[in-house]
This record gives C-alpha cells, sequence and structure tokens, in this order.
C-alpha cells in the first residue's frame, strides 16, 4: 500500500506572493496529486537565518516529513538558499543535485551550470532545494521526487526510509 507523506513548501522569494507563486503551487498540486498530504506552506525572503529559522522549525515538527524549498540556488548575491540549508543537513544526497542538473541539461542546456540544487536529511525529515522557475520544479518532480517519494517504487526510495524511520 502507497504511503502517504506529510510535506512542507517553502518558496524562497522577495517578491512572490501566494498569487503569483507558481512554483510553489506546483509543487503543493503535484504532491497532493501523489496522494501525500500538505502540511504547510510558506514564502520567506532570501535570507540565511530567516531560511534556517523556518527549516528549523519544520525539522522539529514531527507533523513534517519531507520539505521541499523553491529557490534562491542561483549564483546572484541574493541566492543564499544552499549557505543557509547545507549546514542543517546530518547527510548530504549529493545525487540528487547531479541528477537534477542532468536531467535539466537536457530542457535549458549548459544554463544548467548555474544551479545549486541540493538535497539532504536532517532529523529523519527530507529536505530538498530545487530552483525557483515553475520548469526547474516540474524537472525536479517529475524527474526525481515524484519516484522517490513514492513507497511503491522499486528498488528503493526514500518514502520506505522515513516510513522505517532509518537512513
Amino acid at each position: 500500500m502507497k504511503e502517504k507523506l506529510n510535506f512542507a513548501v517553502l518558496t524562497v522569494s522577495d517578491t512572490r506572493t501566494l498569487e503569483t507563486d507558481t512554483s510553489g503551487q506546483f509543487l503543493c498540486e503535484s504532491l497532493q496529486q501523489g496522494g501525500h498530504f500538505l502540511a504547510d506552506r510558506a514564502i520567506e525572503i532570501d535570507d540565511i537565518y530567516r531560511l534556517r529559522a523556518k527549516v528549523c522549525a519544520w525539522i522539529a515538527d514531527p507533523e513534517v516529513q519531507i520539505i521541499l524549498l523553491t529557490g534562491g540556488t542561483g549564483f546572484t548575491t541574493r541566492d543564499s538558499t544552499p549557505e543557509a540549508i547545507k549546514p542543517l543537513l546530518d547527510t548530504e544526497i549529493t545525487g540528487f543535485g547531479e541528477i537534477f542538473r542532468q536531467l535539466s541539461f537536457q530542457e535549458i542546456g549548459s544554463s544548467t551550470i548555474q544551479s545549486r540544487a541540493l538535497a539532504g536529511l536532517s532529523n529523519n525529515t527530507l529536505i530538498f532545494c530545487i530552483p525557483g522557475s515553475t520548469g526547474a520544479c516540474r524537472t525536479a518532480w517529475n524527474g526525481l521526487l515524484k519516484q522517490q517519494l513514492d513507497s511503491e517504487h522499486k528498488p528503493c526510495n526514500f518514502a520506505e526510509l522515513l516510513q522505517r524511520g532509518q537512513h
């Protein structure tokens, strides 16, 4: 039987609102269509300490198993999501960024080299940092997350590890 997981979605942006946040909305709709639950959703400005505070609260919340962040992964001076999140990770999932960039390369070419997408595990909570465009969120969800967060995906998936509390 497919396990339903609890997600929190955080959009990192200085300009988006819930009405204009198409990336966060795509992720919320996709996870719910996949049979999962949206435990919380927020928008936070691109500030290392505000991002850490929000993500730490979700890491400590037993109702949140997976955190999806969208935005702040580029190379501008305002992009600080990797710097905010990486120190919080107990274990980094290096393959996520590698495979995301490989999939993205097929869609946008060499511009994907500027993506600092990353993922990891913190206190048995999975965290995925995805670029802020809706296209990037679609690539990450359809190309990686949808299967890896499906407890029926074989030979292995992250959902079964979360359910057992193992990593």
